[in-house]
């Protein structure tokens, strides 16, 4: 068992506050998915809010590390979202970003990898603890994950999905199991978009196994980035593995039952490419 205190050394250790976020506000969105989205602001807000009562605010703290509740492994499991620099902000604000947050080099190299295990869940009293005293405290955490790759948190529904080639690479090559078992478990109608002009190419798993995952795995792979498609294989001749990768986004169109015909499958990708225009505005030939 490796200590939390052990693993993650601070410049100050009574200067550091250590801050559990969960949820923002009573029916607001996880700190989990706070820290996975695009945009940095809602999960700085979170670490910089500051309230009425004394135990959430940062006092007289000139450092934070800031950890999300994971759900997806179960309520004393918190990974980490960045260790910051902190300056109150003058004059006071309450009830609003109270702090200014300024990331900190170090454990970056942790952030969304490292998860952490607490001994009991956080309530109201424990979700804000000084550094030098956590170790020893009713949480005593203890490092649990350092994952290999960044963690993508799990299968947000089809309709939400707009993966990116490294995201897909990740959860691939890791068999991420919320996403492998939804994957898996329907055919469907795709579309990939090129960021870089917005040309799309409308695709469909109609007869593969695994439905969408086998689809997907193949474009994934790196010696394979295509699929073996032909509109994808002549794009990649002409601009290189690299536009691939740094310029795909995958998402999902519509999805079947395991056991629809395929032919009902390919009449629907011909039903979203004429939607579309992907045959005269994007990358489909037929």
């Amino acid at each position: 068992m490796i200590e939390f205190r052990g693993f993650m050394p601070v410049p100050t250790p009574d200067l550091t506050k250590v801050k559990f976020n969960i949820r923002a506000g009573v029916g607001g969105a996880g700190a989990w998915d706070l820290l996975l989205a695009d945009d940095p602001e809602p999960w700085l807000d979170m670490n910089r809010h500051r309230e009425q009562h004394q135990n959430n605010n940062l006092d007289r703290a000139e450092y934070l590390l800031s950890f999300a509740q994971y759900y997806p492994y179960g309520p004393q499991y918190f990974i980490f979202g960045g260790f910051f620099k902190v300056t109150r902000v003058v004059p006071e604000i309450v009830g609003g970003p109270g702090y200014a947050l300024t990331p900190m080099p170090q454990h970056s190299e942790y952030i969304k990898r490292l998860i952490i295990k607490l001994e009991r869940p956080v309530g109201r009293d424990l979700y804000l603890r000084w550094y030098e005293n956590l170790q020893h405290s009713k949480l005593n955490p203890t490092i649990y994950e350092l994952a290999p790759d960044t963690k993508l948190g799990t299968f947000p529904g089809y309709q939400n999905v707009r993966l990116r080639h490294a995201e897909l690479q990740r959860i691939i090559a890791n068999d991420e199991p919320s996403w492998k078992d939804a994957l898996s478990s329907v055919k469907g109608v795709y579309v990939i978009t090129d960021l870089s002009n917005g040309r799309l190419y409308v695709g469909s798993a109609s007869g593969e196994a695994n439905g969408l995952w086998q689809r997907w795995a193949s474009y994934a792979h790196l010696q394979n980035l295509t699929g073996g498609n032909k509109e994808l294989v002549q794009l990649q001749s002409q601009l290189g593995d690299e536009h691939i990768i740094g310029n795909f986004q995958y998402s999902i169109l519509e999805i079947f039952d395991p056991k629809t015909n395929a032919s009902m499958i390919l009449q629907r990708e011909s039903f979203w490419k004429l939607a579309l225009d992907s045959r005269l505005h994007g990358m489909n030939r037929n």
